[in-house]
């Protein structure tokens, strides 16, 4: 039996094109003698080669995706996220992706798209950003402790998986608190950059700590994004790009070994359902 797909009447859209590309981004001057060659290079409106003599990598970071150089304060918060978020660690299925590639024997070059790839996952990964920042963007005004209040005097069923898909960012990770998450917030709400969504973040994992409950590492990231202005839309891939360099350091450090550097699961750990 065929199924019907019906489609709707093809109209013209009556838009025009562009007649060329446009960025605000960057800004690229052609050579003299070959406009398909750039002489120099503009950041929005910064050049270049002044960028690298005067300016850290966080700083053009920030300016890249922002379009202004940051504060001083700015600059250190990002840098300090930055530094936390370089690698997911060994326990990540983004990690243990990298890894099993690069024991594969994938070409090194792939090993970056693969791993990424799961973390930008909805599980530890950034697809839990964008939710998380728009919510903390829309609740930050509101005392931690009213909203949870509030939150919880309509739900009968106060158990931490009950509790946890009503505040995005928040959870419980194999069983238990994200230790070093929780330890990140603390440290990184007390920077002079910290801004709301950070310190709403932080009284919340306070409150919560009741009811078995953590912020998540992405849960930190996504207030940090939030307070240095990123778009929501952006976070998730800021987070894939941030940790990106641990993934790949993993992935590299297995491409040389032998496939019996990792472990074979062994069939009694396998199970055939029918």
């Amino acid at each position: 039996m065929t199924q019907e797909h019906k489609h709707d009447k093809v109209r013209s859209r009556n838009e025009p094109f562009v007649a060329r590309t446009a960025t605000r981004i960057w800004q690229e001057l052609p050579s003299d003698d070959n406009p398909y060659i750039a002489a120099s290079a503009l950041c929005h409106g910064y050049d270049l080669c002044e960028l690298m003599q005067k300016r850290s990598f966080v700083d053009v970071f920030y300016l890249l995706f922002r379009g202004e150089l940051p504060t001083a304060a700015e600059a250190q918060l990002l840098q300090q996220l930055m530094i936390a978020l370089i690698n997911p660690g060994p326990r990540h299925p983004a990690t243990r992706a990298a890894m099993n590639v690069g024991v594969g024997k994938t070409e090194p070059m792939h090993i970056l798209p693969i791993a990424t790839a799961v973390l930008g996952g909805d599980y530890m990964g950034g697809g839990e950003i964008e939710p998380a920042m728009r919510f903390f963007r829309k609740q930050q005004n509101t005392p931690a402790e009213i909203f949870l209040a509030e939150t919880l005097s309509n739900l009968s069923d106060k158990s931490p998986n009950s509790i946890s898909p009503l505040i995005p960012g928040f959870g419980i990770r194999a069983g238990g608190i994200e230790i070093i998450a929780s330890d990140l917030a603390n440290r990184l709400v007390n920077l002079e950059g910290a801004g709301k969504a950070l310190r709403w973040v932080c009284a919340m994992n306070n409150e919560l700590r009741q009811y078995g409950l953590g912020i998540f590492t992405t849960g930190v990231a996504a207030a940090v994004f939030a307070d240095l202005g990123f778009q929501p839309r952006a976070g998730g891939s800021l987070f894939q790009l941030l940790g990106a360099p641990g993934l790949l350091a993993h992935g590299l450090e297995l491409a040389n070994k032998p496939i019996t550097a990792m472990p074979f699961v062994s069939d009694e750990n396998y199970e055939i359902q029918r």
